[in-house]
């Protein structure tokens, strides 16, 4: 599909009034208005396609019945029937907020625009995929997707809550399809401006709630939400008691600041949480105060330290053997052990590291198929830009969980795949070392002191308790939890230094250090510092520079092998490899262009390339069947020139034999060689054709055996007859000659077998 001609704009096929047309950026990708926005070409095109039926005449104009046609579409609840291409584009667009700028067209583009699903806008320099908000709003949760979510929580939320929600932001009662009334909710979820005001026009009673359920981890279940209510009332249903709808909870449920899951947790919103937290941020500037002058008085300087390295090429090449086939990725399954025992002992780094690069940059699409396009995410990312896209997914908690023994959460299914106490031991650990200034060290002891102190850490004790009793599983303190993070997970990812203490210091655990790197992921800021383009170290070797995108890099797995990752990521460039390519199918100069976007060919590259791209000769492939030795020159010539074994050789056939085509059987061989003269062994002995060839002379039809029931008889000639006409026509090896006058007629051999 061509999308040159379309074009979103306000002047679509129906007036809009002035407060629909009066969004910001992030209500503009309204279902209806999006439809109203579209050419009447495109919107009369879509109508067709979709096959809705349409009535001008009804209260609600034609855009916003479309719409609710739309919204029945069962590929958004289930992308995957759409193809994967398609699918993980949903993703990507859902991560982005909505709308997503690309260059060219990305795979999985086409079926998504033929439903109705997405909406293409020219804009300068490519096209502006936009997803509408009632579309991402009935998507599932997909794997890296953050469960606590606004997003999350809204699309699993019982029509009664999102009832409530969507009533309260429109001020009026709403009507089916719901999703499109839930439109306004998350323009106020979704944006932090509008949001921060809502929740500083919170009535008292509200706002200390809204305080007390962050405080215990952000969630809680119903017997607590009444206690922290003082509700007196309690109603107890199937599955245990009942909230009110009357109280503080009730009135933060409708606003969407805590919103129940089944069967009876209440879970406050990522968005609201940040936001809640930011606001108790100066109740705790006395234990940050601590942390300051600790690491002031002290001034630590280690003598030996573990400097951390970047992880973008371990993640990268973990990526080029998905990306090769070494291994089969089942969606929505955990990463095989194989797999990563494998990558541990190729690159030389324990399992564990292995384990958590791959969770994280599987969950951020660099196994994926958009990686390998250069139009889509993460695939249009530079090197430099990955570890921030990784450091961002596991802050988001959805891949990683350091309270278990293992893990990836891939591995659990359902519930247990949430991540609970530990996304907010996380914010913890993040604000803690955010304390930390550049090139100094800390002790973990004063990172621990901090988190004992925190008001929130007893209440993750008893969530983290309750949810351990739930799943069946041993999870980790938040102490425990927290020395993971700080000393395993970030260091692996290249956020923090660590060292050891020297003889003598009173400190506790190891010593951090944010790295340059680090800071600037923790801070969300963008490090300034240019890329460096690759090149080639030697005659085999090509370090890849970090102005390179993804999909470039990605371009070369079939004519490289990974190297070294060791702060940087090294392909090997072999002839074997360049051979194998060419061998695969690939034109020598696509190979070059590949290798041109990288770096530039030095000479002693570019004469490899031509010497692997050299064509000596060519030889054709031709099926045979078999090969007969013939010694006699006159005997070869006989049999592949006259015309009655011609037929059965390939010629021209290599010397002291002839290639025996293929379909051609031993027995027909033997029997059309023996007419010549020349017998064929087999194993040592003369082969004879085990059947006679079939007569060239048509044999006489039979006629049709009259039924059963009009032949005059007994009964027993009955079934006789109906036995032989039954029974399976066999052809007869031998000559005409032989069925001969002085056979018996076939109605006495019919009665002589009866």
């Amino acid at each position: 599909m061509s999308y040159s001609d379309m074009d979103l704009h306000t002047e679509g096929n129906s007036e809009t009034t002035e407060s629909e047309t009066a969004l910001d950026a992030i209500e503009a990708m309204g279902l209806v208005q999006v439809l109203r926005g579209l050419p009447k070409k495109d919107f009369q095109a879509l109508i067709r396609r979709i096959d809705a039926a349409v009535d001008p005449a009804k209260r609600i104009d034609v855009p916003s019945q479309v719409a609710r046609v739309l919204l029945t579409s069962s590929e958004l609840r289930e992308p995957a029937r759409l193809g994967r291409a398609s699918a993980d584009l949903m993703v990507s667009l859902a991560v982005s907020g909505g709308k997503l700028v690309v260059e060219a067209e990305p795979p999985g583009l086409d079926p998504l625009v033929k439903r109705g699903l997405v909406f293409v806008k020219k804009v300068k320099g490519g096209f502006e995929i936009i997803f509408p908000v009632a579309f991402m709003l009935q998507m599932k949760a997909w794997d890296g997707d953050d469960p606590r979510s606004a997003r999350a929580l809204l699309s699993q939320a019982s029509p009664e809550v999102a009832t409530a929600i969507a009533s309260h932001y429109l001020g009026r009662p709403v009507a089916p399809p719901i999703a499109l009334a839930l439109e306004e909710a998350w323009a106020v979820l979704a944006n932090p401006a509008r949001l921060s005001q809502e929740l500083a026009e919170l009535p008292p009673q509200e706002r200390k709630l809204l305080h007390a359920v962050e405080e215990v981890g952000g969630e809680v279940d119903t017997e607590e939400l009444l206690e922290m209510e003082r509700e007196p009332v309690r109603l107890r249903g199937a599955s245990g008691a009942t909230p009110s709808r009357r109280g503080v909870g009730f009135a933060l449920e409708r606003r969407g600041f805590l919103i129940p899951v089944h069967p009876n947790r209440h879970v406050i919103p990522t968005e609201v949480t940040k936001l809640v937290g930011a606001e108790r941020l100066e109740e705790r500037e006395a234990l940050r105060r601590k942390i300051r002058e600790q690491v002031a008085r002290e001034d630590y300087i280690p003598q030996r330290a573990q400097f951390a390295q970047d992880v973008v090429p371990l993640a990268v090449g973990i990526s080029m053997a998905v990306h090769g086939g070494e291994a089969e990725i089942r969606p929505g399954v955990g990463t095989p052990k194989s797999l990563i025992s494998k990558m541990a002992t190729r690159f030389g780094r324990t399992p564990e590291t292995v384990a958590v690069v791959a969770a994280l940059s599987r969950i951020s699409g660099l196994w994926d198929e958009g990686a390998t396009t250069p139009d889509t995410l993460p695939g249009q990312l530079r090197l430099e830009e990955l570890g921030a896209l990784i450091f961002e997914t596991w802050r988001r908690g959805a891949a990683w969980d350091e309270a278990r023994s293992d893990g990836e959460l891939l591995r659990a299914q359902g519930e247990a795949r949430e991540a609970g106490a530990a996304s907010v031991v996380r914010n913890i650990v993040v604000e803690a070392l955010q304390e930390l200034g550049d090139g100094q060290w800390v002790p973990w002891g004063a990172i621990e002191d901090y988190l004992r102190a925190d008001p929130r850490t007893p209440g993750l004790t008893r969530l983290i308790e309750r949810t351990s009793g739930k799943l069946g599983l041993e999870l980790a303190e938040p102490v425990e939890i927290a020395r993971r993070m700080a000393v395993e997970t970030l260091h692996v990812l290249g956020a923090v230094d660590l060292a050891s203490p020297d003889e003598g210091d009173s400190v506790v655990g190891p010593m951090l250090r944010i790295t340059p790197r680090g800071r600037a992921w923790l801070s969300g800021t963008t490090r300034n510092f240019e890329g460096r383009p690759g090149k080639f170290i030697d005659n085999q070797t090509l370090r890849v520079g970090t102005a390179v995108t993804l999909a470039s890099v990605l371009d070369l797995n079939a004519l490289t092998e990974v190297g070294n990752v060791e702060g940087d990521l090294d392909l090997i460039l072999t002839p074997r490899a360049l051979a194998l390519a060419i061998g695969t199918g690939i034109d020598p100069s696509v190979l070059r262009a590949r290798l041109e976007v990288v770096a530039a060919l030095p000479d002693p590259i570019q004469r490899q390339l031509a010497q692997a791209s050299a064509v000596l000769g060519r030889a054709e492939f031709v099926m045979a069947a078999g090969f007969i030795w013939i010694d006699d020159p006159e005997v070869r010539r006989m049999l592949s020139t006259r015309r009655s074994t011609a037929d059965l050789f390939v010629n021209p056939s290599p010397p002291s034999g002839l290639l025996v085509a293929q379909g051609v059987d031993i027995d027909k061989l033997s029997r059309r060689c023996r007419t010549l003269g020349v017998e064929i062994l087999e194993d040592g002995q003369v082969h004879f054709a085990q059947s006679a060839p079939p007569s060239r002379r048509s044999r006489r039809p039979e006629a049709p055996v009259p039924p059963p029931s009009s032949i005059p008889g007994r009964r027993g000639e009955k079934s006789g007859i109906r036995a032989k006409s039954s029974a399976p026509a066999r052809i007869s090896s031998a000559p005409a000659s032989v069925h001969s006058k002085s056979s018996p007629p076939k109605s006495r051999r019919k009665l002589g077998t009866s």
